[in-house]
């Protein structure tokens, strides 16, 4: 070493005596070999990582010309001796950082495998140590050449001598992992994945090499092996690319992941799932998410809402194994989504369990149903917005926008110009079913922006986050009506119901495709009234928000929720809507007799609070907004035979038909306005506001329209 220390003229020639000792000692047993390597390989060691470039060129090409005669001579079962041999390189290519070296040592590997890729068999740990090396290099030759060796090993060698490189198929795997991470190649990261895709291949045609296979470290059972020495290490390596990468690359290793998943899953035993799923719901780690804001709130709105709809369509394909050991596991990642300070997140949540009780209802066990609804429950309760009812502006604070005149109406009036916190909300498909997810910002996402530029500090955080579960109670209402009765059912319920009343609000006979295709039939009473009393609360919420104008004032002083005075108008209805339609029903539900006393009870408790709410509204524009509301519960209540209708009007103690009309008559003359709730909404529905009129005991004689409602005579 002390010849080579010279940094001008260093004397090689002890350096090339020792080349000559090695290739004339080369023909010895592999045990005297062995020995006689330890001292000349650390000699190499060291030599290569001269600063001299001449020096560490002459060890390096020393050391290619003595690999090539080594790999020659091939190498029996068992045995290590390449892995020792060809060490040098792999140290030579973590300590020296000489691009000349490092790409020479890139060079010389690759004559290897071009040469000699028959031959080798313990060397590939090597090699693939060294290109793993060379991935993350910023040097594009280097990069490049690594690369294409690697691919021409993936595509070609693999598929000849696939027995003698399975020790070292994980270090393959990981080798193009590295390559996929360099931001600085986008191209070759997206080619990498492409080679991992194609590893899974040999995985599954070949895993007999795999259960065959034996190494000293590896204490597995035979059919364990192909997971723990196949499939386990493609998919860990793509959760890896998918925590490094950026957005295009991960987005494409996920993608990756989960087709695999979906192709080969078949072939997965129900432990190995489990752990699968271990590595997948890493993404939604806190602890792993990126730390700057703006950063995590992409990967949530991105890879977090990508991996979730990609998990539930993973989850419905293999349903029969996969229900007992990660539902709870789905469940209670959907909560944590709906928790998230994300529109977009929360939202998909809702709509992913949608889409797994949807598509999987039919299959489900008692208990699975008990689950779901207790998960919708749980879901329903954290993100009901209590802070809008009790927020109060801090002491001394100055409004930073004019009073409304509106403030000076009454307390349960909706202006005209008041704004429904849900009208950002990015809209579903006509279907109803979720419309792809964005990966730019949405409206809501807007709407939080806007109320960080416009409220205090301290009111921001709080602010935003209340208008995302404000988003995600809209969604739930719209999840369970979907559940209950398939998507889009009640939107074309609502418009039949509208279409008939304008065509001939006497005598029409609201028609809508009956085929039950969503979840009611299987879902126990019990259940039902569960998902009753979610919807329910949610609408005396609203309701009650909507009716406090005091708060609604200085919730909109204090900038939230843009220009307008914020409002729950399709929460209050809708919530309200899908709530009667499961009680009408259960009601007409003749399977479902033995709770039939507790529907009617409930039915008419609800029925009695809505209108008498409806009754007290002074708003036009609130009293628009419960039209569809109105003829909804009209058209059900015309449908009840009038059988049921007298022995309803006889359980809460009235004395029959003509009194009870007698009685609502009266009601209407105290409130001469009830007529005219309807009205507002088009000329056409003047005669449905008769019919309301009738219904719930206006004067038919005041309005001259002609009216009978079932179990009552005509007036």
């Amino acid at each position: 070493m002390d010849e080579l220390l010279s940094t001008t003229h260093p004397r090689m020639f002890s350096l090339q005596k020792i080349v000559e000792i090695s290739y004339y000692n080369m023909g010895r047993i592999r045990l005297q070999w062995s020995r006689i390597w330890e001292v000349i390989g650390d000699h190499f060691n060291k030599v290569g990582c001269n600063p001299n470039e001449d020096v560490a060129i002459f060890a390096v090409d020393s050391l290619r010309q003595l690999s090539m005669k080594f790999l020659e001579k091939g190498e029996l079962a068992n045995f290590r001796f390449q892995k020792d041999f060809l060490r040098p390189f792999e140290h030579i290519m973590k300590r020296n950082r000489s691009p000349t070296i490092r790409d020479m040592v890139v060079r010389c590997i690759a004559q290897m495998v071009n040469s000699q890729a028959a031959n080798i068999r313990s060397g590939w740990k090597n090699i693939f140590s060294v290109f793993h090396l060379a991935a993350s290099d910023q040097d594009e030759s280097i990069v490049e050449l690594a690369f294409q060796t690697t691919g021409h090993i993936v595509t070609l060698v693999f598929e000849k001598h696939f027995p003698a490189t399975i020790d070292s198929f994980q270090d393959a795997v990981k080798c193009l992992s590295e390559f996929a991470c360099n931001a600085a190649f986008p191209d070759t990261s997206m080619e990498a994945i492409r080679l991992i895709r194609h590893c899974a291949k040999y995985v599954s045609d070949r895993p007999q090499a795999f259960k065959e296979y034996t190494s000293d470290d590896m204490n597995v059972a035979p059919e364990d092996r192909v997971w723990v020495r196949g499939w386990f290490p493609i998919l860990f390596e793509l959760s890896c690319i998918i925590n490094r990468c950026k957005l295009d690359v991960r987005t494409r290793g996920l993608t990756v992941m989960f087709e695999i998943m979906k192709t080969y899953g078949h072939t997965y035993e129900k432990h190995w799932w489990q752990d699968l799923f271990r590595i997948v719901f890493r993404i939604f780690d806190n602890m792993k998410l990126p730390e700057q804001q703006t950063e995590k709130a992409e990967w949530m709105t991105t890879t977090c809402n990508h991996a979730l709809y990609a998990i539930c369509d993973v989850f419905t394909q293999y349903l029969e194994v996969l229900s007992d050991v990660l539902l709870d596991d789905i469940f209670a990642q959907l909560y944590w989504c709906v928790q998230q300070d994300n529109e977009q997140l929360a939202r998909s949540g809702t709509n992913c369990l949608e889409n797994v009780v949807i598509l999987n209802g039919e299959k489900f066990t008692l208990e699975i149903w008990d689950k779901t609804c207790n998960c919708t429950l749980d879901i329903f309760k954290t993100t009901i917005p209590h802070a809008l009812l009790t927020w109060r502006p801090t002491s001394g604070e100055t409004a930073p926008l004019p009073p409304s005149p509106v403030s000076e109406k009454p307390l349960d009036t909706i202006s005209q110009k008041s704004v429904d916190i849900h009208d950002s909300i990015q809209p579903r498909s006509v279907d109803n079913r979720p419309q792809a997810p964005l990966v730019s910002g949405s409206a809501v996402n807007e709407e939080v922006s806007k109320i960080k530029s416009t409220a205090k500090f301290p009111e921001q955080k709080l602010f935003a986050a209340l208008l995302i579960k404000c988003v995600v109670q809209l969604e739930l209402i719209q999840t369970i009506d979907n559940i209950v009765f398939f998507p889009a059912t009640s939107k074309k319920e609502d418009a039949e119901n509208l279409a008939a009343a304008q065509r001939d609000a006497v005598d029409f006979d609201v028609r809508v495709d009956t085929q039950d295709q969503g979840m009611y039939r299987f879902l126990t009473s019990q259940q039902l009234f569960k998902l009753l009393d979610c919807l329910l609360e949610s609408h005396r919420f609203a309701k009650a928000f909507n009716s406090n104008n005091e708060q609604r004032t200085a919730l909109w002083k204090a900038g939230f929720k843009g220009k307008s005075k914020p409002n729950l108008l399709k929460q209050e209805t809708s919530s309200l809507a899908c709530g009667l339609r499961i009680l009408f029903r259960m009601y007409m539900d003749e399977s479902r007799i033995s709770a039939w006393e507790e529907v009617q009870q409930r039915l008419l408790n609800v029925c009695s609070e809505a209108l008498s709410y409806f009754l007290t509204l002074t708003s036009e524009s609130h009293r628009e907004a419960w039209t569809n509301l109105l003829l909804l519960f009209l058209t059900k209540v015309l449908k009840i035979s009038d059988n049921r209708v007298s022995m309803s009007l006889i359980c809460v103690g009235m004395p029959g038909p003509r009194a009870a009309v007698q009685e609502l008559s009266g009601m209407n003359q105290a409130i001469p306005r009830l007529h005219c709730c309807l009205c507002s909404a088009t000329s056409a529905l003047f005669t449905i506001s008769g019919s309301l009129g009738d219904a719930i005991g206006a004067g038919s004689e005041s309005l001259g329209i002609p009216w009978q409602v079932p179990g009552f005579p005509q007036y």
